[in-house]
């Protein structure tokens, strides 16, 4: 993708991940690099003024597949967060730290197993934790 789509997060997401890029080893995770170009190009406001089609920590996200109708729901999370489950991607994946800051119908490339990238649409916030008015989780 040769232009990278405007992101906005909030100052408490922005905080909590410039904390937790501290915390880790230099050159122990590949996609620290990622995520910190992401927060510093990165429009930074208020909990309270992060438009509700914006993927926020803790967001669940419903995507399509751009070449066919399939359909998927993660829940953009922290490290800490992640647990056998399916479902969570961390901020720390490459994808996860791309979908930070991302709005309803952008669309980003998706690595595929085995090679190769599928272009994926975000469809839906179906949560958002500052839309249900949780500032402080």
């Amino acid at each position: 993708m040769s232009e990278r789509p405007n992101i906005v997060i909030s100052t408490l997401d922005a905080d909590r991940l410039y904390d937790l890029l501290d915390s880790l080893p230099a050159g122990g995770v590949p996609s620290k690099a990622e995520l910190k170009a992401e927060l510093e190009r990165a429009e930074i406001v208020e909990p309270e003024d992060i438009p509700p089609t914006v993927v926020s920590m803790n967001s669940t996200v419903r995507f399509r597949v751009a070449s066919s109708s399939e359909e998927f729901t993660l829940t953009l999370v922290y490290p800490k967060d992640m647990d056998a489950t399916s479902g969570k991607i961390s901020v720390l994946a490459p994808v996860g730290s791309a979908l930070l800051g991302l709005s309803q119908g952008d669309e980003i490339e998706w690595p595929k197993p085995g090679g190769g990238v599928l272009r994926v649409r975000i469809e839906e916030i179906l949560y958002q934790p500052e839309r249900s008015g949780e500032y402080h989780r």
